[in-house]
């Protein structure tokens, strides 16, 4: 059975590393909308898969707590760090190319030599990335369905698949991050527009 949990419960964190090092899967507030993560295995991202009828073609953006977290796994571009340092925590999650020797689940890069980092302006969740290091964070809901922006929404959508949701208050941003993929050579695009635009990026505007 499911457990609800708020966000400053002192309970929280120790319920979530428990059930995330389960293999189960657990709902978080961010400052966009809600997230559903779980471990860094292929068992556990299938069960993420399955819970929200998602395709592993699309890729899961990684949750970390900082830019030096993710070093042993993406070569940061030129730029990377000066976007981390100006954007996280926030809405933005960047797409880096993998290191040569790291190999992640097909799951996570969508058969890509890269991966989606995101670090949320919310403390719980960044404390669970420094407990147990990079998770696959991707939007609490079924795909196609519309994105979580409260643990209700979430709980409506994912229902029993889900060990443990965390109640943060509703989302005060209620809109996906925006996504901006980085080359090796540091020239960047934006793959999804969000809260974070194009000028703010010093990037070019994808709908123009």
């Amino acid at each position: 059975m499911s457990r609800r949990l708020a966000a400053n419960d002192p309970t929280a964190l120790p319920a979530l590393v428990a059930a995330v090092l389960a293999g189960e899967l657990v709902v978080v507030p961010t400052e966009t909308v809600y997230g559903i993560t779980c471990a860094l295995d292929e068992a556990a991202v299938e069960r993420l898969l399955v819970a929200k009828g998602r395709p592993a073609s699309k890729g899961i953006t990684l949750l970390i707590d900082d830019l030096v977290d993710a070093a042993g796994l993406v070569d940061a571009p030129a730029g990377a760090a000066d976007l981390a340092a100006r954007w996280w925590p926030g809405p933005l999650s960047l797409v880096l190319p993998l290191r040569a020797e790291v190999d992640l689940p097909d799951a996570v890069t969508g058969g890509s030599r890269s991966v989606g980092l995101r670090v949320p302006d919310q403390p719980l969740v960044r404390a669970l990335a420094r407990e147990l290091g990079p998770l696959p964070l991707t939007s609490a809901n079924r795909t196609g369905e519309p994105d979580a922006r409260s643990a209700d929404e979430a709980r409506t959508s994912l229902g029993e698949a889900v060990a443990v949701f965390i109640d943060g208050g509703p989302s005060p941003g209620g809109r996906p991050s925006t996504v901006v993929a980085l080359a090796a050579d540091g020239t960047g695009r934006i793959l999804r527009p969000g809260p974070i635009d194009a000028a703010s990026l010093g990037l070019p505007d994808p709908g123009r």
